[in-house]
């Protein structure tokens, strides 16, 4: 009984901005807009309270950490599940973010299609030429310092399906951090991995966590080998991080 009603929440949450965004997008930018700004503020809040409310699944944003922020910084993150994103635009939600994301991502998936377009996240396909995806990380970077957003990269490039951290890729780190410059907040997420589909979703919820803290804020980095040591130095602190919220389940 506990699971139809939380699938019904869901859905009704779900569904009707859904289809309302796919419908706006060709229409009214200002409406698809509207729109996407609703899913963020008050859509996903609402997810995340029926998922507590129903299945006892906590969202644990770390406040405290959070008052290390400077005004604007660049975000980098491990990475588990597509619903990194509306978690991270709950735990700032003072903030307009804005994602590095695969380009699949911009079709067919509810709520997050539309609105990672029309807000203009920065879209790397997954086929091509290296330089095209560069390129875009360039054009990003200036947008996001103009219009004082919040960028956020996941540096492994893909999502963790058992929650190991996975390898840091340099490249595009090195690349926004060159357009942008701007201090690096490092944050690290746990729990995406056990929710990343439907069948987990059903499966894993109940009486679990899903973490979310900043770590550590570091200045920008000037150099090339300044940019690979706190690549590195991220990893460490995502791992630790890990680490100790793990031992204490």
């Amino acid at each position: 009984m506990v699971n139809f009603i939380t699938i019904c929440c869901l859905v009704q949450c779900v569904f009707l901005p859904a289809v309302a965004n796919i419908f706006a997008y060709p229409v009214s930018r200002t409406l698809c807009l509207w729109i996407s700004h609703y899913i963020v503020h008050t859509d996903a809040p609402r997810i995340f309270a029926v998922l507590e409310k129903y299945k006892h699944f906590r969202f644990l944003g770390d406040k405290e950490s959070k008052k290390q922020l400077p005004g604007q910084f660049l975000i980098i993150s491990n990475h588990q599940s597509l619903m990194d994103i509306p978690l991270f635009m709950n735990y700032l939600r003072d903030r307009e973010l804005r994602f590095v994301a695969k380009d699949e991502l911009s079709r067919h998936v509810p709520l997050v299609s539309e609105m990672l377009r029309v807000q203009e996240h920065c879209m790397i396909p997954r086929k091509g030429s290296p330089a095209i995806a560069m390129r875009a990380l360039d054009k990003f970077g200036r947008r996001v310092v103009e219009r004082n957003q919040i960028p956020v990269l996941f540096p492994e490039g893909t999502r963790s399906k058992d929650g190991s951290l996975g390898k840091f890729y340099a490249a595009g780190f090195r690349r926004l951090t060159d357009a942008v410059h701007l201090p690096v907040a490092v944050c690290a997420l746990d729990g995406g991995y056990r929710i990343n589909n439907m069948k987990n979703l059903m499966t894993n919820l109940h009486y679990g966590s899903y973490r979310v803290k900043v770590l550590k804020v570091l200045p920008p980095p000037e150099t090339k080998e300044e940019q690979v040591a706190m690549l590195d130095e991220a990893k460490q602190l995502i791992q630790a991080q890990l680490d100790a919220w793990r031992s204490q389940a």
